[in-house]
């Protein structure tokens, strides 16, 4: 370690001992993430300055979020980027062309966010393949929402690619952005007083009392800046009483204080220089001086600005310290502002930068300018073609608040809303549509301005009270744009079957909403009369229906209409429908990078997995969740990671996930939650052996006919109340699982066959079971064939037949042991004892592979490459390789083609 490094980091052992180790590990091949984090002038930029000279000769590339660049998309990770796009051409095709679109570099379909973020990271992992890569990131609080959110996806993804990726973040009361949370930390607090002591007397200008001294120390908390900065231009006496005194104010608002009156004390042309390069965030040297010519002044305003301490003219322009740029900004009068603005803005070039020429000139204006609005909206439609939605809604908003003519406003003012609702910020749309419904709107208009009102409530607060506005919503379009109205119907369908229980009258208010609008071919129009006359005239009458709705997709369907594509193949009993469903709307997200469908199609598809028998594949999906936290679903994951846990036996932790949801489902008003809470609930217990408790679920979550899940509250009630003593309850549920057979689905027939055998005439029984075990066997029901198993088992040894039970039992246990239905198998080991065979509990081995091996070997096994992995499970493809080469070394293997055989042997 340089030791002239360590000494100018006074009492940083700690941290540059943490450091340190980040390099070592980037250089052994490892990669390393790191959130620097503390309050401002605490010394997170010094840090980051120790760790580019320590890194040396390693390539390094630096980026900073700047406060006024927070509404240009990917700002921050274009300059990130910017040095690494030589590596460009080595990224798949369709990577490639998104990196291009988002930093403007090419036309082309605004790419999705996951796509952006799997190709900056094959980008990163790419550069590094030569020489470790160092990423440095200061300011992130200060990012714009695309760069910080992109960043964050990586940092969660880097593993094996050699590189670092480091952070610096500005707290606030302790707490970071939410942006940031959950990646590796490290708190940079105030230094030791020892070393606060020191580092102050090296700053005063004259000794001061011991006691005054200690004071000082403690106030500032030992934070470096204020150490250096608070008592720079206080006199002896003006230190005798310390820092403190009536009123002041937070440490970072003294500091910045402490700057401004700095700034203040220089002649105006220097300040108005300070202003304008405080208002320019890239540190563009060529474009301030051309803007400070447009101003009259000249190059020697920039001498007293150095000498206090506060500039860096060079390439780029550095201000000290970030708190010096925000003195600037914040002291300067409106009159000031507004001249730098406009200089900026005639000084940009208007071909090659006209978003911020627009933003310039933007908040130069004095008041409402319809050139610079349009400009604006010109600006806004750029931001979408490159995927910035949040970019796009800053720009419309500034745009409706510049334009004259009220009609304008008022459309522009929609177009907001709806770009805040495409970014998934619902809690802006209120007030832009308050705002619009305050000039004059066509009745078209008017009545899209209700359906936002409504959509962003309802992503707000999903559930309980997000019926009725979608559906007022819906009726004001139905005479304007029929397709659009039954969209926003079926859109109330869906908040009312999520509601459930807690709105009763929901689903039927939304039937007799849709009745009343005009029938429509298009697919949405399909699924909404299906769900119509499901509500009105019963699952049966619909299910012809919901069959005609499942045929009417095609690969190319808008998967808008996944949730009650989905439903409905579930409703019918249909798993193989289900699965062709899910497994398209995955492959569509992981293609595109659609984020708000893959949100929605992983915990779906894992769902139906689980049906199947296949745990593992189930579990690596639901693991992906955590990779798309913007997830539009309303916690759609708990319910297929509940199902999966209770079908595991897994008592722990499935009640832990099923309580989770009971609450959830409370507050939120979502009785969809309390009704697939209940059904996981019985499914354990069931599994467990506890049938009064696994009965008590069944009808708790059978209390009201939920889509769906009615059908497997009603199985799992008939097993655990025949078992439990409650024959007239079983047979009740018996009943209404005949009406399911009349789908006439493997899972539907299987269900009414097993609820015969269980509470018909015991003459019929043998029957009965291997009816529903050929039905399960045929529809790929591996669950449930394992189940049957076992039920059909327990029917013989009770019938004393015990030879034929230990068949049936044997293949119960083996079925459940191989799926980890581990309190199945262990109900069957039970019975077989039970039949004078003697069967040890099955004990796991050794783990030999990790999760992510495991999933990235049933990949390459299938014949995936490198990057399509990669791609499915948001890794490099470096990062692949190196996990594939560690399972080779585990299963002792040497190629791909013989992974298959060695998983199969484990």
């Amino acid at each position: 370690m340089p030791h002239h490094a360590s000494r100018r980091l006074l009492g940083r052992t700690r941290e540059l001992e943490a450091l340190d180790r980040l390099l070592r590990d980037v250089r052994d091949g490892r990669s390393r993430v790191l959130v620097l984090r503390g309050e401002a002038g605490v010394g997170k930029s010094a840090l980051l300055a120790h760790l580019a000279e320590r890194a040396a000769p390693l390539p390094t590339v630096h980026a900073a979020g700047v406060e006024a660049e927070s509404d240009f998309a990917y700002s921050a990770l274009q300059r990130l980027c910017a040095p690494l796009l030589s590596h460009l051409d080595r990224l798949p095709p369709v990577q490639q062309d998104a990196l291009r679109v988002a930093f403007g570099l090419s036309a082309g379909n605004p790419p999705e966010m996951l796509l952006v973020g799997l190709a900056v990271l094959g980008l990163l992992a790419e550069a590094a393949a030569e020489s470790p890569l160092v990423c440095l990131v200061d300011d992130a609080q200060c990012l714009d929402l695309m760069s910080q959110r992109i960043l964050a996806f990586v940092g969660r993804r880097l593993e094996a690619e050699s590189v670092a990726l480091v952070f610096a973040e500005r707290t606030s009361g302790g707490q970071g952005t939410e942006g940031f949370a959950g990646l590796p930390d490290l708190t940079v607090r105030g230094l030791a007083d020892d070393d606060a002591r020191a580092l102050l007397d090296g700053a005063l200008a004259a000794p001061v009392d011991s006691r005054v001294r200690d004071r000082i120390v403690a106030e500032t908390g030992g934070n470096p800046l204020a150490l250096l900065e608070l008592p720079r231009d206080l006199s002896p006496a003006e230190l005798a009483f310390g820092l403190g005194g009536p009123g002041a104010g937070p440490l970072a608002s003294r500091v910045e204080d402490g700057f401004r009156r700095r700034v203040e004390a220089l002649p105006a042309d220097t300040r108005a220089l300070l202003l304008v390069a405080a208002l320019e965030p890239v540190g563009d040297a060529p474009l301030l001086w051309r803007a400070l010519r447009l101003l009259g002044i000249g190059t020697e305003a920039a001498a007293p600005a150095e000498a206090a301490d506060l500039l860096t003219l060079g390439a780029p322009v550095r201000f000290r310290h970030p708190l010096v740029r925000s003195a600037v900004w914040r002291g300067a009068d409106a009159s000031a502002l507004r001249a730098a603005h406009r200089a900026l803005a005639e000084a940009t070039d208007a071909v090659r930068d006209p978003d911020r020429r627009a933003w310039h000139r933007a908040h130069a204006a004095v008041g409402p300018d319809e050139q610079v609005a349009a400009a604006l909206e010109r600006s806004a439609d750029r931001a979408l073609a490159r995927g910035g939605r949040a970019a796009a809604a800053a720009f419309l908003e500034r745009a409706c608040a510049l334009t004259p003519d009220p009609k304008e406003r008022a459309r522009r003012a929609l177009a907001a809303a709806a770009a805040h609702l495409a970014a998934a910020v619902p809690d802006r749309v209120p007030d832009l549509v308050a705002a619009a419904e305050l000039g004059p709107l066509d009745p078209l208009q008017s009545a899209d301005a209700s359906r936002l009102r409504a959509k962003a409530s309802s992503m707000t607060h999903p559930g309980l009270g997000a019926v009725q506005p979608l559906l007022d919503a819906a009726a004001r379009l139905a005479a304007l744009d029929p397709a659009a109205a039954r969209e926003t119907c079926l859109a109330a369908f869906g908040a009312a079957i999520w509601a459930g229980r807690h709105d009763a009258g929901g689903l039927r208010r939304a039937a007799a909403a849709a009745r009343d609008l005009p029938p429509g071919d298009e697919t949405a129009g399909v699924f909404l009369g299906a769900l119509v006359t499901w509500t009105t005239d019963g699952p049966v009458a619909a299910f012809p229906l919901l069959a005609r709705a499942l045929r009417s997709l095609t690969h190319d369907e808008d998967l808008a209409v996944l949730w009650p594509a989905a439903n409905a193949a579930v409703e019918l009993g249909d798993l193989q429908a289900w699965l062709d469903i899910t497994g398209r709307a995955v492959r569509f997200a992981r293609t595109t990078g659609t984020l708000s469908v893959l949100s929605t199609a992983l915990p779906y598809r894992a769902a139906s997995l689980v049906y199947t028998g296949r745990f593992a594949e189930a579990r690596d999906l639901l693991d992906e969740t955590p990779a798309v936290a913007e997830a539009a679903g309303m916690a759609t994951h708990l319910v297929s990671t509940s199902l999966l846990h209770a079908h595991q036996g897994r008592e722990r932790s499935a009640l832990e996930v099923i309580g989770a949801m009971e609450r959830e489902g409370d507050q939120r008003g979502l009785g969809r939650l309390n009704a697939m809470a209940a059904c996981a609930r019985a499914v354990l217990h069931n599994g467990l052996g506890n049938y009064a408790s696994a009965m008590d679920a069944a009808l708790r979550g059978g209390e009201y006919q939920d889509l769906v899940v009615h059908h497997w509250t009603c199985g799992e009630l008939v097993e655990a109340a025949s078992r439990a003593g409650h024959p007239a309850v079983a047979a009740r549920a018996r009943e209404r699982l005949a009406d399911w057979g009349r789908a006439g689905t493997p899972w539907a027939l299987g269900a009414q066959a097993v609820a015969d055998a269980l509470t018909g005439a015991p003459e019929r029984a043998e029957d009965h079971y291997r009816e529903g075990l050929d039905h399960f066997t045929r529809g790929g029901l591996g669950v449930f064939e394992a189940r049957t198993r076992l039920l059909f088992g327990e029917w013989l040894r009770r019938q004393n037949r015990r030879a034929r039970a230990r068949d049936e039992l044997r293949a119960a246990h083996a079925a459940a042991s191989a799926m980890g239905m581990a309190a199945y198998a262990e109900r069957a080991r039970r019975e077989l004892l039970a039949t004078g065979e003697t069967v040890r509990a099955r004990t796991p081995g050794p783990q030999v592979l990790t999760a992510q091996e495991a999933r990235i070997a049933r990949l390459a096994a299938t014949g995936h490459p490198n990057a399509d992995i990669g791609a499915q499970l948001f890794l490099s493809p470096r990062t692949v390789e190196w996990h594939l080469r560690k399972v080779f070394a585990k299963l002792g293997v040497s190629s791909r083609r013989e992974i298959e055989g060695a998983l199969a042997a484990r």
